[in-house]
């Protein structure tokens, strides 16, 4: 009998421990829903700074889904931003531009941008200030997007106002 319950309680300690290492942040279950559920992003996708950047450079390690994010002060609101080299401009989602302090109406939206998820209205918008880490922008073109989206876009438009940018080892290094 006390075998039997022995077994019982070292099978279900195994059991427990593999539904675990399944269910954990970054576990099985967590890489399929982002692979094969559309729009799908890991909770866990963070910037991570370099823990030694020289003077006038940022650098920031890939994501598990293999882009850059970035967290910046925006007129002084934290956005979340994937860095995108293909976005002529800035691109703020609405969400993210009322954060920001933005105010824009219907009547704004007088441009149109070709996106991955098709043609949307945009309203240009000009960014008093960009803070990212110890790097600060001012004055940064941009544009809100009318229609939702999951993460803002840094482009074109704050990347070109730097020294340089290169990605290696997994790393984007910015300079300025």
């Amino acid at each position: 009998m006390l075998a039997w319950t022995l077994r019982t309680v070292v099978l279900c300690l195994i059991a427990c421990g593999a539904l675990a290492l399944v269910l954990a942040p970054g576990g099985v279950v967590e890489r399929y829903m982002t692979q094969h559920m559309p729009g799908a992003a890991p909770v866990t996708q963070t910037a991570t700074v370099h823990p030694t950047p020289t003077a006038n450079e940022n650098i920031y390690r890939r994501a598990r889904d293999g882009h850059f994010y970035v967290d910046a002060d925006v007129n002084g609101a934290r956005i979340r931003f994937l860095v995108d080299t293909g976005a002529t401009y800035v691109a703020l989602s609405p969400d993210d531009a009322r954060s920001a302090g933005l105010r824009v109406f219907d009547s704004d939206y007088t441009g149109q941008s070709s996106t991955a998820n098709g043609v949307t209205r945009v309203a240009p918008v000009t960014l008093r200030q960009i803070e990212l880490d110890q790097l600060q922008l001012f004055d940064v073109r941009a544009v809100v997007l009318e229609k939702p989206m999951p993460v803002s876009l840094l482009g074109m438009s704050f990347l070109s106002r730097l020294q340089g940018y290169e990605t290696r080892n997994d790393e984007l290094v910015l300079r300025w």
